[in-house]
């Protein structure tokens, strides 16, 4: 194996029940085929996380927890190589936050769950993601996530990291269901530029390339993935 991907799920925010298997499976599994389709070649191998719990649950961050642990095993496995983080909803908050880890080259956030900003908590930090490339995609109609925490978090972190960029898609909301194609798309686009070299859509080089707010408000065009231009 030449690369991994971890895909991971969502969960709750407080929670200290077990998650169900079969619908974690489930949530990713489109996606998960995608990756894995377009990586063979290259020897991707995609795992998706089964976490110990639901629940992020407060600083304790055990979502995250669970996301460093299975990259150690990703390493444990495969050696050397590097690793990109799929998640959506609190998966995507997990792999924004366990992005710092050594294996971890890439960071793909669908609809992230983002804490509210609150001036006596500590803002949801973005260091660790230096020296990582960073795609995050929301719905502007996203009833369940705020899309305007996920913009906040992504030009905090574009400050500290310049490969960072954020896609919207426009009137999808949080299951990114009305588009899935093209956000399938996006996500492989991704993740093959950063694990394995290759050259990425125009797009995502002109959202990584683009000052704030441009890079951070990409429109994701209807149809992309149809006919990329490279």
């Amino acid at each position: 194996m030449s690369g991994a991907v971890l895909l991971l799920p969502g969960g709750e925010e407080v929670s200290a029940r077990r998650p169900s298997p079969v619908r974690a499976a489930l949530a990713l599994r489109s996606l998960g085929r995608r990756l894995a389709r377009a990586g063979r070649e290259e020897g991707l191998a995609v795992h998706t996380v089964h976490y110990r719990c639901r629940g992020w649950n407060g600083s304790e961050a055990q979502l995250a927890v669970d996301a460093e642990w299975a990259a150690d095993e990703v390493v444990r496995r495969y050696g050397d190589v590097p690793v990109c983080l799929v998640g959506v909803d609190m998966g995507g908050r997990a792999a924004l936050r366990a992005g710092g880890h050594e294996a971890v080259n890439s960071v793909v956030a669908l609809a992230p769950w983002l804490p509210e900003d609150d001036v006596a908590a500590p803002a949801e930090p973005v260091k660790q993601l230096v020296g990582r490339r960073v795609l995050i995609v929301h719905g502007t109609n996203d009833e369940r996530t705020d899309p305007e925490l996920s913009f906040r978090f992504a030009a905090r972190a574009k400050k500290v990291n310049r490969e960072v960029c954020r896609f919207e898609v426009h009137s999808d909301g949080h299951g990114l269901y009305g588009h899935r194609d093209e956000v399938a798309s996006l996500a492989v686009d991704f993740m093959m530029g950063a694990l394995f070299g290759h050259s990425v859509s125009r797009p995502v080089e002109d959202a990584l390339a683009a000052p704030p707010p441009i890079g951070l408000r990409m429109p994701l065009a209807v149809g992309f993935g149809k006919s990329l231009q490279r």
